[in-house]
């Protein structure tokens, strides 16, 4: 990924920095404050905090590095752009996801298929999507690329609620609280969220793949 924020399009006039009373230095809350008043180096400590995150989440939505690292730039660009509009009762990662998926719907319009996901799903089901073969035979790692690939395929076919509700709860293992916080709804109506998703690609699989999908 790129280690340095590309924020050119952007005039940036630096002010003084100020900071919350009661607020740790470091919190992104006390970071966002300063970035609001002009710091530019507490909105690029926030890059450098939170890149990652959005860089894996932006990887389900383009499953090609350059792609994603071009997501990264625009969600941190918009979100600088957008700071006056962040509301502190929502936790910035969540804000930073939100942008990510609604520039990933925009970007959907505009281009064919660009999600590839592997998953991990919570009962273990899907676990051997994201542990790598402890597998020496390469049949075995021949099939497990095939399963992966019948997975990915599924996923692709789902509908972006889903998706989301994938990528957040199994391989982000993010906590119910936040997925509720993502969707705006309550913790019960994110777990059925979760639940739906699930049954949605399993029921993918069975439909394009047959009762046991070569399980």
């Amino acid at each position: 990924m790129r280690d340095t924020l590309r924020l050119d399009l952007v005039p940036v006039k630096i002010k003084n920095s100020t900071n919350s009373i009661g607020l740790p230095m470091d919190s992104d809350q006390a970071l966002v404050e300063r970035a609001r008043g002009g710091d530019f180096s507490a909105f690029e400590t926030l890059f450098e905090r939170h890149r990652e995150l959005v860089y894996r989440f932006a990887y389900q939505m383009a499953p090609r590095r350059d792609d994603a690292e071009d997501i990264v730039q625009e969600v941190f660009l918009r979100a600088f752009k957008n700071l006056h509009r962040y509301r502190d009762e929502a936790k910035f990662t969540t804000w930073l996801l939100r942008i990510a998926t609604n520039y990933g719907t925009d970007r959907a319009r505009m281009h064919t298929r660009r999600n590839t996901l592997e998953q991990q799903e919570a009962d273990g089901a899907l676990r051997w999507m994201t542990e790598g073969s402890q597998m020496d035979d390469p049949l075995t790692n021949l099939e497990q690329e095939r399963r992966k690939q019948i997975v990915r395929n599924a996923i692709n076919a789902l509908p972006d609620q889903h998706k989301n509700a994938i990528v957040m709860r199994d391989l982000e293992e993010m906590d119910y609280e936040d997925i509720a916080e993502f969707f705006e709804c309550t913790v019960g109506a994110a777990k059925l969220r979760v639940l739906r998703a699930r049954r949605a690609l399993r029921d993918e699989i069975v439909r394009t793949h047959g009762v046991d999908g070569g399980f």
